[in-house]
């Protein structure tokens, strides 16, 4: 099945059964926000609900709107904006230590490519293609545990971890649908396509999926 059915019939499913609410990092996009903002809503997403992490990158940039501000804040001051996001305490200490490096080293610009996004302290694979997709429209794949699991389901890969994920579908699928695919398969998995009793029954795409056959087959 080509990326750009499953695609279309994602958005389909969605929009007939309820219209999903957008992801944090695509809020963020559409707000346009700027590059730090992304980078470090990214970082503060891990484990924790789209709602938490919205909700705590925009009370943290009320109090400090760039690189430098950030980069001066204390660690207290900063745990008491976004302590409902998981791991706080942690999360805290690395997005001062992130805006310090974005300040001093590079000038307060955060940097466009990947292999000096991973160099940041607590960015990896999937936040620093999330920065080149969301941040810059650059085509990357940024691979969590919905994109890593609807892949597997659909019988597009046949992965056991989401960096073999991303590597097959960079093989497998056009440049061009790239950028496209971390937004709408996180939104589908969190609303269609979910880990446990995945609605099958509603989804239009599901005559090609891999899982649904199996399924029906037993």
């Amino acid at each position: 099945m080509k990326m750009e059915k499953i695609l279309r019939g994602m958005k389909d499913t969605m929009n007939a059964v309820k219209p999903p609410r957008i992801t944090a990092l695509r809020d963020l996009h559409d707000a346009e926000t700027g590059p730090f903002s992304i980078l470090i809503g990214t970082i503060l997403s891990a484990r924790t609900k789209d709602e938490a992490t919205t909700k705590a990158v925009k009370e943290l940039f009320l109090k400090y709107k760039n690189p430098k501000e950030l980069a001066s804040a204390k660690v207290k001051d900063v745990e008491k904006i976004i302590k409902s996001i998981g791991f706080f305490h942690v999360k805290s200490k690395r997005i001062i230590e992130v805006a310090k490096i974005i300040h001093t080293k590079y000038k307060g610009k955060v940097p466009d490519d990947l292999p000096t996004l991973i160099e940041l302290p607590g960015v990896g694979r999937k936040t620093a293609n999330c920065v080149l997709v969301y941040a810059f429209e650059k085509p990357a794949i940024p691979v969590d545990i919905h994109v890593h699991r609807i892949s597997n389901r659909l019988g597009l890969v046949d992965t056991r971890n989401p960096e073999e994920t991303e590597q097959e579908l960079m093989k497998k699928i056009q440049k061009k649908y790239w950028i496209d695919i971390n937004d709408t398969f996180v939104m589908y998995g969190q609303n269609i396509c979910k880990p446990i009793s995945p609605m099958c029954d509603v989804c239009k795409i599901k005559k090609s999926c891999k899982y649904y056959k199996s399924k029906i087959a037993s």
